[in-house]
């Protein structure tokens, strides 16, 4: 396994980390999530992202389980802050009275006495992100967070905590949006302005949500049992958005790709996204042990230069399938 700095800091985590978003919780039994986890340990992935809303709280829990007897120094455990866990109107966003009381309902549910890293889930427009960065630091200063990052900012956005966390003296380090070959609207202005800042990217959906596996077809209907399929898990429609025949006949062209490089497809995906120097890790999930056991077989596999080009070939025209969308974006101000 090999290690990259999570932005400017000292902070080193694996290429690919393990994230549970849709399966653990809901998607699959915990037993066979707890296994997933042991098989990203087995694989050599030390690194692991969660959020408190993935399933109401009950991802954490899983997670802790998983990781319950591994030692807490040896382990990066990374979790979010924003969406509703609760009815009332102070029980969601990122207010101060929020963070303050998220931080401890996320411990505890995953079981330690800190996470590594303590990620703003989106922008809250509700609220003055001077109170936000303010109520970060404090959990930075109590030992409850060592690093703090977001997901889904704006490079504006990026740029504005970047500037308070320096007057704060906190560490942000990192964006956490959608990336793939098939979605990468943080090339314009994210990844530049986390260049600057000293940020790194930790990215979500590097095999868009599965198709780029592959397995689904153009013109013909998605597998009975797939993320398109699963209206539970939360998956569905980030899959939808690329179940366009024009997508996925393109996709499938990157399957002598993929074989003359000696990859699988989904390793492809993978190594593509860590092609990227302002990448730190891509977030791998699993409903099934031996998902673990081949797509970080991607690590260490540069891509030639022949390589990236063909991919480029084989997939324009559908890169970017709308550019003013960054994935799943926060509540916009009320008019």
């Amino acid at each position: 396994m090999n290690y990259r700095s999570l932005g400017n800091s000292g902070l080193k985590i694996t290429e690919v980390s393990y994230g549970n978003w849709i399966t653990h919780g809901g998607q699959v039994e915990d037993d066979l999530a707890i296994a997933c986890v042991h098989a990203a340990l087995d694989a050599g992935i030390t690194t692991f992202d969660t959020a408190d809303v993935y399933h109401a709280g009950k991802a954490e829990i899983v997670l802790g389980k998983a990781l319950a007897g591994q030692r807490r120094e040896g382990l990066e455990i990374f979790t979010k802050v924003y969406w509703p866990m609760g009815p009332g109107q102070n029980d969601r966003g990122l207010s101060r009275k929020h963070i303050l009381s998220s931080i401890d309902d996320s411990l505890e549910r995953l079981g330690v006495e800190y996470v590594d890293l303590y990620q703003a889930h989106r922008w809250d427009h509700d609220t003055p992100i001077e109170e936000t960065m303010s109520a970060f630091a404090d959990v930075v200063h109590s030992g409850r967070a060592h690093y703090i990052g977001c997901s889904e900012w704006t490079a504006d956005q990026i740029r504005q905590g970047a500037a308070l966390a320096r007057e704060l003296k906190i560490p942000f380090v990192s964006s956490q949006p959608q990336y793939s070959m098939l979605w990468r609207v943080i090339e314009a202005e994210v990844v530049p302005a986390c260049e600057e800042e000293g940020l790194s990217q930790i990215v979500w959906s590097p095999l868009a949500q599965g198709i780029l596996t592959g397995k689904y077809l153009p013109n013909t209907p998605p597998p009975a049992i797939s993320r398109a399929t699963d209206e539970v898990g939360g998956g569905a429609n980030f899959v939808k958005r690329f179940l366009r025949d024009d997508v996925l006949t393109a996709v499938q062209g990157l399957r002598p790709i993929a074989e003359e490089a000696g990859l699988t497809m989904a390793q492809l995906a993978v190594a593509w996204v860590l092609a990227n120097e302002n990448v730190a890790s891509a977030i791998l999930g699993a409903s099934r042990p031996e998902q673990i056991e081949e797509n970080v077989q991607a690590i260490g596999k540069p891509l030639a230069a022949d390589v990236l080009s063909a991919i480029e070939a084989a997939l324009a025209g559908v890169a970017e399938m709308d550019p003013a969308m960054t994935a799943k974006q926060s509540p916009k101000p009320r008019a």
